[in-house]
């Protein structure tokens, strides 16, 4: 046995100490290799991940739900989408020929016609007005009617009890013989306290009262 020893001991050239660490080297190496063998590594998939119940109740979850459902799925594919933005509407008493002309359907000449009824009835009260211009045709109109807005409150108000012929025949929505029958109205009963007045009183039509009533101040 001493001589197996010293047969060994030569060869490799090894210490005391060395032959040492090497033996302790090699019983480290069969331990580890042992528990590798005996207890193997088990990877967690995330769809073995626990979830918990209040985790899914909590305000988070909605968050992270949907990248949880594509990783469990193995689907790489987006499952939110963006809503479209969309796109800001133009304010038609206060926007300007360039402005129109970048909504479909509308170039220079129907872009002036716009502002030009513009000016002449004192601004949009409603959308629904635009049908109102000459020549823009009615799908025109469908196409652009979400993109533009406007407010009643934006108009300039007739003051019709101190208005005269011409600020009153001038504006589109009066009949010719409206005009002078509001004057001789005003002349023999006073103030004008509503529309409702001078339809019941048959001053104006219904229609025409219909149409003016954003228009009309009585103040």
């Amino acid at each position: 046995m001493d001589a197996f020893r010293e047969f060994f001991r030569d060869w490799f050239g090894y210490s005391r100490r060395e032959r040492r660490s090497t033996f302790i080297l090699l019983i480290t190496i069969f331990i580890i290799t042992g528990i590798r063998y005996f207890f193997p590594i088990h990877e967690i998939s995330i769809t073995e991940l626990p979830v918990s119940q209040e985790w899914l109740l909590s305000d988070s979850s909605e968050v992270y739900m949907a990248a949880y459902k594509t990783a469990a799925s193995g689907s790489g594919q987006e499952q939110t989408r963006r809503a479209p933005a969309r796109p800001r509407q133009l304010d038609l008493n206060t926007c300007d020929s360039a402005s129109l002309e970048a909504l479909p359907g509308i170039g220079p000449i129907l872009a002036a016609r716009i502002i030009r009824f513009r000016k002449l009835i004192g601004g949009y009260a409603s959308i629904g007005q635009l049908r109102e211009v000459y020549g823009l045709p009615e799908e025109t109109f469908v196409l652009i009617s979400g993109r533009v807005t406007t407010d009643s409150l934006d108009v300039i108000k007739i003051r019709i009890n101190s208005a005269g012929y011409g600020d009153l025949i001038r504006h589109p929505y009066f009949k010719k013989n409206e005009v002078p029958a509001i004057l001789k109205y005003r002349e023999l009963s006073g103030r004008i306290v509503g529309v409702n007045e001078l339809v019941s009183n048959g001053v104006i039509s219904a229609e025409t009262a219909r149409k003016l009533t954003p228009y009309l101040g009585f103040d």
